[in-house]
């Protein structure tokens, strides 16, 4: 891959004669990347999806392409994406449904609207991956049909599918895996091993790609317990049929229980019990939980559970002010702050509590004097969440920077008001925070002055790589870097200079390294 040439491609200062150039040289790579330019006229866009599959398909993708442009039998990936999108041709999918590959077989089953022929030749395909694929994402009726397949892998592809009716979801969530069905013959172990068999999680061969733990002594143990997984966690199947999980071994699949919406109040006692913390902090963010079991799981002793339970998006204030002075959050927006009224944000933003206070700060339409008062607060970590706000002056984000320093030096640079001359200042510390130096390296008001010391930072030299206040000397010295992405976004900056971006595409038309 020659990373100049794909950087050159999505420059978007890149000339449009210059853009011919490539599309006349472009290998798949360069292809894919030029698919994704938004200036590419009708011609060029032709001549591109000439160039290879893997422009085709992208362009088809991003909806450049339609169906008159395209030739099934040369450019099949491109006629399956028209088809993915809804805008292929019937006729496509019956030629690509006897296609030999059976990707492609693959990639057609999860088309949708494929016509009825189509669908039935689909479901009975030889290769299993095939049907279970369609399965996936088929209409009601098919699925309620492959639910009684013979292989246990296309069944658990029907437990997965939305759309698959719940009566039928009830049945494969059953206590053996498939209660009213018929018994499921083989599955992807007895396929391949003999029975009893548990895959090795150490296994040893490079051309085993049976799961960790896949296991079947005779009745598809593993797999059906996959089915039963994507089940619980289908939102169509009826939460009566799954009631009984919340009494299985595998706290897995509790856990997949205590997160549905759907779930009984006595079934969320329950599972508040769980001796696994994994499934009481899935519980603990389920809004069907109610104020008092809230509560009773704000005191629990670990600390997962209590910060799932501050993800609640009901969780009263009180409680989470509770969680803040005793839990490990983070400056996140948190569901229960992004909601709170005008007096709640008010109340939090009062708080005695730091870190109540700093999730208040972490929203970015707090009115003028709360971000004030909050910027001015007297912890850091308050100041580090809101520094990022919208509106906070040049004297402020200072005040702060200078206040509280590295702690909070990178909200500070990452405020989008940050001047140019305060973005100087902090990366031209004697001990520039890294993180600070990456927001920098971004930042829409970032200098040539600001943004050089960026580049001492292997992280933030490819963000700055790509800035357009970069001096252009510079640039064209980071297309010999040693880093790949620190030459690609060099050579996608747009202030490379177009003599250049001519000379670049000249030794590559000629074939000159």
């Amino acid at each position: 891959m020659d990373h100049v040439l794909c950087g050159l491609a999505v420059n978007t200062a890149l000339p449009s004669d210059l853009v011919d150039r490539l599309i006349g040289i472009a290998d798949d790579d360069l292809a894919a990347e030029l698919a994704t330019r938004a200036d590419l006229g009708g011609t060029q866009t032709a001549a591109l999806a000439a160039r290879g599959d893997e422009a085709a398909v992208r362009l088809a993708y991003a909806g450049r392409l339609t169906a008159s442009d395209i030739d099934p039998l040369a450019r099949p990936r491109a006629a399956l994406a028209l088809l993915a999108e809804g805008t292929g041709r019937p006729e496509w999918a019956r030629l690509l449904a006897s296609d030999p590959d059976a990707e492609r077989r693959e990639r057609l089953a999860a088309c949708p609207d494929l016509p009825p022929d189509v669908t039935a030749t689909l479901a009975a395909d030889p290769e299993i991956r095939v049907v279970a694929e369609l399965a996936r994402w088929t209409t009601p009726d098919t699925a309620a049909r492959l639910a009684e397949h013979p292989h246990a892998e296309v069944r658990c592809a029907v437990a997965a599918n939305e759309r698959t009716p719940p009566a039928v979801l009830a049945e494969l969530a059953g206590p053996v895996g498939g209660e009213g069905l018929p018994p499921a013959r083989r599955c992807s172990v007895c396929d391949r091993e003999q029975t009893p068999f548990v895959h090795d999680p150490s296994c040893p061969r490079t051309d085993c790609d049976l799961p960790p733990g896949a296991s079947c002594y005779g009745s598809h143990e593993s797999t059906v317990r996959d089915t039963w997984q994507r089940a619980v966690r289908n939102p169509a199947a009826p939460v009566a049929a799954l009631l009984h999980f919340a009494e299985h071994p595998s706290p897995v699949l509790r856990g997949a229980l205590a997160a549905r919406p759907d779930l009984p109040v006595h079934v969320c006692r329950r599972l508040a019990e769980d001796p696994v913390p994994g499934v009481r902090a899935d519980l603990a963010e389920n809004p069907a939980i109610d104020e008092a079991l809230i509560r009773a799981l704000a005191t629990d002793p670990e600390h997962g559970v209590r910060r799932g339970l501050a993800h609640h998006p009901d969780v009263p204030l009180d409680v989470l002010t509770q969680l803040a002075g005793a839990t490990r959050i983070g400056p996140v927006l948190l569901p229960r702050i992004a909601g709170a009224s005008p007096a709640e944000v008010a109340s939090l933003a009062a708080s005695p509590v730091p870190g109540a206070r700093m999730l208040v700060a972490a929203r970015r339409d707090l009115p003028p004097e709360i971000r004030d008062a909050l910027a001015a607060d007297p912890d850091a970590k308050v100041v580090a969440s809101v520094a990022p706000h919208p509106g906070l002056s040049d004297v402020r984000l200072r005040a702060m920077a200078d206040r509280h320093g590295g702690r909070v030096v990178a909200g500070v640079a990452a405020n989008p008001d940050a001047p140019p001359a305060l973005l100087e200042d902090l990366a031209l510390r004697r001990r520039a925070v890294r993180r600070a130096l990456h927001e920098i390296a971004g930042h829409r008001n970032a200098t040539a002055r600001a943004l050089l010391p960026c580049l001492a930072d292997a992280r933030a030299r490819r963000v700055a790589a790509g800035h357009p206040a970069l001096p252009e000397r510079t640039i064209v010295e980071l297309l010999e870097d040693a880093d790949w992405q620190v030459v690609e976004a060099a050579a996608a900056n747009p202030s490379l200079p177009s003599a250049v971006m001519s000379r670049l595409t000249s030794r590559a038309v000629a074939g000159v390294p």
